[in-house]
């Protein structure tokens, strides 16, 4: 019996087969296993159950190899292209203010951001370990689905990878995000002048602490929270009153001390901070005390670290003060002509010390 005739897309019993075919998948399995990086059927599922019914959009939707992009439209939001990429291994994978997928979204857009780009566009690619509950990946697409459509950003493409059990941490994720940047905005590392001042959007080491806390190794009980935000609409805010800012950075890994190295040797001049100035919480404080660690070196997940000419330092203060974001801002340091690529930090005795760069590693995996 011959069930396709010559006008088979007509036939009922090919259409109904068809709209099964073409029908999103569902996850049937509670847990991961390797057929779900095995590029058939239940990968295929995977990825429609868990990312296209979360991060649906209408280059995603095409499923193909590759997002592709309208250049005439990109070309009207600026002249020249911000593109970053990121991987994201934190324990434990949900803490106090966020969890890996939100960590992934926000910490992509900020790269883009600060150097003063639109973020539009976002890849996630994950790596699963053989044994992780669907359920943990799926509350990890809706935080990051929730994140994107909060910064306005979409998630275009990505890809899935199932190792065996023990060969990775439950789930890593890597993200490459795209932004435009508009005409007439040069931020960089290079940039810094003496007489710059030094501004930060609040208080600092919140989400290292964060981090800390939340793996119960220390049996403490605290509110901290992570700092974890997108930092784009406040960097706008930024550029709207300065468009010549000289440098910006989101202080993660290896905190506001990296960060400021990196700038001093960048721009071979000198930055010095004070210490009575740099906010940070007294449960952040008392953590560090309790750890031997040092506040300037943790971890921040929505902390800008921001170098404006001296002359317009309070006007920028001022407008970001008027942003949630950084409702708790404050000039923290000035740029000096010497000691070139060196930060010094002037103590609440009126001394003075070499902040250096981080050497080794205060808290592992969190960012």
């Amino acid at each position: 019996m011959n069930l396709y005739p010559t006008n088979s897309a007509q036939n009922p019993l090919f259409q109904k087969l068809e709209q099964v075919r073409r029908r999103q998948g569902k996850v049937q399995d509670t847990h991961i296993n390797l057929a779900h990086g095995s590029g058939g059927k239940a990968m295929r599922d995977l990825i429609d159950d868990i990312f296209v019914s979360n991060f649906d959009n209408p280059i995603l939707s095409q499923l193909e190899d590759q997002a592709t992009f309208d250049l005439t439209s990109l070309i009207q939001q600026g002249d020249r292209l911000a593109f970053t990429t990121d991987s994201y291994v934190v324990d434990p994978l949900f803490f106090p203010g966020g969890d890996i997928g939100e960590l992934a979204i926000n910490g992509t857009i900020n790269d883009l951001a600060v150097s003063g780009a639109k973020p539009l566009y976002l890849t996630c690619s994950v790596i699963l370990e053989e044994g992780l509950t669907v359920e943990t990946l799926r509350r990890v697409a809706v935080s990051m689905k929730l994140a994107a459509k909060k910064a306005g950003v979409q998630i275009v493409t990505g890809d899935t990878k199932v190792v065996h059990r023990g060969a990775a941490d439950k789930l890593f994720i890597n993200t490459a995000g795209i932004g435009v940047i508009p005409s007439g905005i040069t931020i960089s590392a290079h940039n810094l002048q003496p007489g710059d001042a030094v501004i930060i959007n609040g208080e600092l080491g919140n989400h290292g602490a964060a981090i800390l806390i939340a793996r119960g190794e220390l049996a403490l009980e605290t509110n901290i929270e992570s700092d974890c935000q997108s930092l784009y609409s406040l960097v706008k805010t930024i550029l709207n009153v300065c468009p010549k800012v000289h440098a910006m950075r989101d202080a993660t890994r290896g905190g506001l001390a990296t960060v400021l190295n990196e700038f001093a040797l960048s721009s071979d001049v000198g930055i010095r901070l004070y210490e009575q100035s740099i906010p940070v919480r007294e449960e952040v404080k008392g953590i560090c005390e309790i750890l031997g660690l040092d506040p300037l070196y943790l971890a921040n997940e929505g902390k800008l670290v921001v170098i404006v000419p001296g002359e317009n330092a309070e006007v920028v203060l001022s407008a970001m003060k008027s942003h949630p974001s950084g409702k708790d801002a404050c000039i923290i340091g000035e740029v000096i002509p010497s000691p070139p690529g060196v930060v010094l930090l002037k103590t609440a005795f009126g001394t003075e010390r070499i902040v250096d760069m981080l050497v080794g590693e205060q808290l592992p995996r969190i960012c």
